[in-house]
């Protein structure tokens, strides 16, 4: 869940590493626009880090956290996931427009490692904990759970439930939330390049209008796949779920097309804020009401259609987060606590949660203890993984962009 998965651990810092500092909210100029400025993406540096979609994350993460241990009080609480995928697509598709528009292009490389940095490392602890866990103390719910480790580290465990048409096995079941993170992680590694392609071989217009055909073409192939007995192929494949990370990326590519003076953006700032309660309400409905992993909730309408409207509500909270600051869901959203949360240790809670939920079963927590103990254990090791582990990377990665930036301006100079 960029995957909950704070797929953008700090939008300033990303974009500070993509190309120097941050760029500051612009408005393009007269003389840009005429000429044509942002290669047809002229809103492309507008903005930066917007804290309601930080604080977003922290709500989708607790909810999350509540459907592992009270299935039965949101008994659709995995649509969170849905959300994460979302917003994940937006945001990573607006960082690489926005480095494409201010250079001419996408350094994958950096991309790459921002993204290992950012995921990867957090990850193996998590893995290399729940193994230890799993061959030096006797615990049932971590029996055999080395392999799960395995799986996860190498974010394949959804390519192997997407293989299991009955009940999942128990290979994947001591960190089968790790699904969600490989679906993120195989779309962080085809997405860039298939959108540079489209970058460098076709108009801004183009670009749009490819990816809005892309949003539509995985509800098709699970149009072609349905069946009962393909559900956990089509819940967990990254083909079948590519729409909702690709309806966030479509968002994005739309407000960098539009400048600030072009009226259909006011319209699309209007309609979003107008719209914006009413997809919570109904994001908020799902989650209470539609058992989407049970088997009752494997219909041809959820497995089909379900998941685009679910990423068309998600990205229409996005836009109304982005646009609309001044709207009661932002500043709602936007509280330091939650957007603190959301920014600096959503994604641990989301990798640790899960283990941390199942460790202390095996201990003997459970009823009405399970959840607040199991939500104070996973903030805690997830703080204890952002200090530790996700900052001092990420700090260390900022130092060296920044150490290099002379040598750069330097070599560069001559030539100017």
């Amino acid at each position: 869940m960029s995957t909950p998965h704070r797929s953008t651990v700090d939008e300033a810092t990303e974009q500070q590493s993509l190309g120097g500092r941050a760029a500051p909210p612009l408005a393009p100029s007269q003389a840009e626009r005429l000429r044509g400025g942002g290669r047809g993406f002229s809103s492309a540096l507008r903005g930066g880090r917007v804290a309601g979609l930080d604080g977003l994350r922290t709500v989708a993460v607790a909810l999350v956290i509540v459907y592992h241990v009270e299935p039965d009080l949101v008994p659709g609480g995995s649509v969170a996931v849905d959300v994460f995928f979302t917003l994940s697509g937006f945001v990573i598709t607006r960082l690489l427009v926005a480095e494409y528009a201010r250079t001419g292009r996408i350094g994958l490389w950096s991309f790459y490692r921002r993204r290992w940095l950012r995921l990867v490392p957090a990850m193996l602890v998590m893995c290399a904990v729940t193994a230890l866990l799993a061959v030096a103390f006797p615990l049932p719910l971590f029996d055999g759970a080395w392999v799960a480790a395995v799986l996860a580290a190498a974010s394949v465990v959804n390519l192997v439930r997407a293989g299991e048409s009955g009940p999942y096995s128990d290979l994947t079941a001591p960190l089968s939330h790790t699904w969600s993170l490989g679906v993120e992680e195989q779309f962080y590694l085809a997405w860039p390049l298939l959108l540079l392609v489209l970058l460098r071989h076709a108009t801004a217009r183009t670009v749009l209008g490819w990816v809005a055909a892309l949003c539509i073409l995985p509800m098709l192939w699970r149009m072609m796949l349905w069946d009962p007995t393909a559900a956990h192929r089509i819940y967990n494949g990254p083909d079948t779920r590519a729409d909702q990370l690709l309806i966030g990326a479509l968002l994005a590519v739309v407000l960098a097309r539009l400048r600030a003076d072009d009226p259909r953006l006011a319209l699309l700032r209007r309609w979003a804020g107008r719209l914006c309660w009413p997809a919570l309400a109904l994001l908020g409905l799902i989650a209470w009401q539609i058992p989407i992993t049970e088997a009752s909730g494997w219909t041809s309408v959820w497995y089909t259609v379900g998941f685009l409207a679910a990423a068309v509500l998600s990205a229409t909270v996005v836009a109304a987060l982005d646009l609309c600051p001044q709207s009661w869901p932002a500043r709602l959203l936007s509280v330091s606590a939650l957007a603190w949360v959301g920014r600096n240790l959503s994604y641990g809670m989301y990798l640790w949660h899960y283990p941390v939920i199942r460790l202390l079963s095996d201990i003997g927590v459970d009823g009405g203890r399970l959840l607040p103990a199991g939500v104070a254990a996973t903030v805690a090791v997830a703080l204890a993984s952002y200090v530790l582990v996700e900052r001092p990377l990420l700090r260390r990665d900022r130092f060296r962009v920044r150490r290099l930036e002379p040598v750069v301006a330097a070599a560069r100079s001559p030539a100017q």
